[in-house]
């Protein structure tokens, strides 16, 4: 998973159970019925400094045509810091490319290895970027530099298309994914802390989903090398879906030892392509799915939590967000599972609502810069009830299953699928 492989390319600064209210063979409520506790879509409430681009609507238009995404005025954000006072030219948006697998190493890759990957048969297309882990106002995130002109194909389309998101990136901003933004209560305009090896204070200039799971913040590649990230250290590869599996083999023996390339399983779905909800096509979902004491653990420990707070990032035990819950709650019961939401929705096959059982994964697209996003996850207990962390603010929670517009699907975990997907094998 893409997480766990950017954790090793780090660039650092310095229970008791619940009653189950799980019942298996219950029922769900209807398809359609009334939404409770999905969280929000519009970002939270906060003074923003300087004009902003409004939403024009709160998702595509059914046809895949991108939405204007939330951009802090490039004036504003350009007085906060000399860097921006120099305004860098981008390049218009020249077509999207899929981003399909991420070849990423704790070092820079060579000119020589850029090009062996780039010839390999299948390539369709390749994007030399930074990747690492690194801190946002001290708390841990992916976040990837780029060139804006040539990377902005490779993003989800809404976030392709805006070019004041991108113009703010290569002027020394941070873009952030609209979900860290409304999670982390960040202010368009305001400036956060990142720390790699070297600290700087960037202003945020825009709320917009990559498209890549588990990445949620952007910079430009010359803002990446100055936080301390190794230059040119990945590679984002495009590719045919059905080539990918095989591709990734014959990339990786052409890479130098310590590099490694992983399917991206996790990217904003284009029109016409795999719902990001279930196994995808040629994935084998093997070892069928979870005992029954395995099950009977795994919501006990969810249900457990019930009560604790909210809080972006976290994975327990005393805070979670909404995929931090799942991957504790399972792990409780010895399945390991990857971190982002996006990459939890592959696990398994799809249910159809008529089907779920307690221990199902309930999916959401909440994103509206990025509609075709996996977003939010709860865990289905049975009887139309589920339980989530829902938002900042709010508490670990049973409330009743909601399968509204933002529905995107459910699916079974599969372990064995589950755990290859966690250590990136899948």
């Amino acid at each position: 998973m893409l997480v766990s492989v950017l954790v090793s390319v780090l660039v650092a600064a310095g229970t008791a159970t619940g009653a189950v209210l799980a019942t298996v063979g219950g029922k769900p409520v209807a398809a359609g019925g009334v939404a409770h506790g999905v969280p929000r879509t519009s970002p939270a409430p906060s003074k923003i400094t300087g004009p902003v681009v409004p939403m024009l609507g709160g998702s595509a238009d059914g046809i895949g045509k991108p939405i204007p995404v939330p951009v802090a005025h490039a004036s504003a954000a350009a007085s906060t810091t000399s860097r921006l006072a120099k305004s860098a030219p981008v390049a218009p948006l020249r077509g999207l490319k899929q981003a399909d697998l991420l070849v990423v190493a704790p070092f820079s890759l060579s000119s020589r290895v850029r090009a062996a990957v780039a010839r390999q048969p299948g390539v369709t297309g390749t994007e030399p970027i930074e990747a690492a882990k690194i801190k946002i106002n001290g708390a841990f995130t992916a976040v990837l530099g780029v060139d804006p002109s040539s990377f902005r194909g490779y993003a989800a389309p809404s976030t392709a298309a805006s070019s004041k998101l991108w113009q703010g990136v290569a002027s020394g901003g941070v873009a952030v994914s609209y979900t860290m933004g409304t999670l982390d209560k960040l202010s368009l305009g305001r400036m956060v802390t990142v720390s790699g090896r070297h600290e700087q204070r960037l202003p945020v200039v825009a709320f917009g989903t990559v498209g890549i799971g588990g990445v949620d913040a952007v910079v430009s590649d010359s803002v990446a090398r100055s936080l301390g990230m190794p230059a040119r250290n990945a590679i984002v590869v495009s590719a045919p879906p059905d080539q990918v599996a095989s591709l990734a083999t014959k990339i990786k023996a052409v890479l130098p030892r310590g590099a490694s390339v992983e399917p991206l399983l996790t990217e904003v779905t284009r029109p016409g392509g795999p719902s990001p909800v279930g196994t995808l096509p040629g994935t084998a979902a093997v070892g069928g799915g979870m005992t029954a004491a395995q099950l009977t653990t795994a919501l006990k420990a969810a249900e457990s939590r019930r009560g604790l707070p909210y809080v972006w990032g976290a994975v327990g035990p005393s805070s979670f967000d909404c995929s931090g819950l799942v991957q504790w709650s399972f792990a409780q019961a010895g399945i390991s599972m990857p971190r982002v939401a996006a990459d939890q929705a592959r696990t398994g096959p799809v249910v159809p609502v008529g089907q779920l059982r307690p221990g199902d994964l309930l999916f959401y697209h909440t994103d509206p810069t990025a509609p075709g996003y996996i977003s939010h996850v709860a865990i289905y207990l049975g009887n139309g009830w589920m339980i989530q962390a829902p938002q900042p603010g709010m508490d670990v929670e049973v409330v009743p299953a909601s399968f509204d517009s933002q529905f995107a699907g459910a699916i079974r975990v599969y372990p064995r699928l589950a755990a290859s997907l966690a250590s990136g094998l899948a």
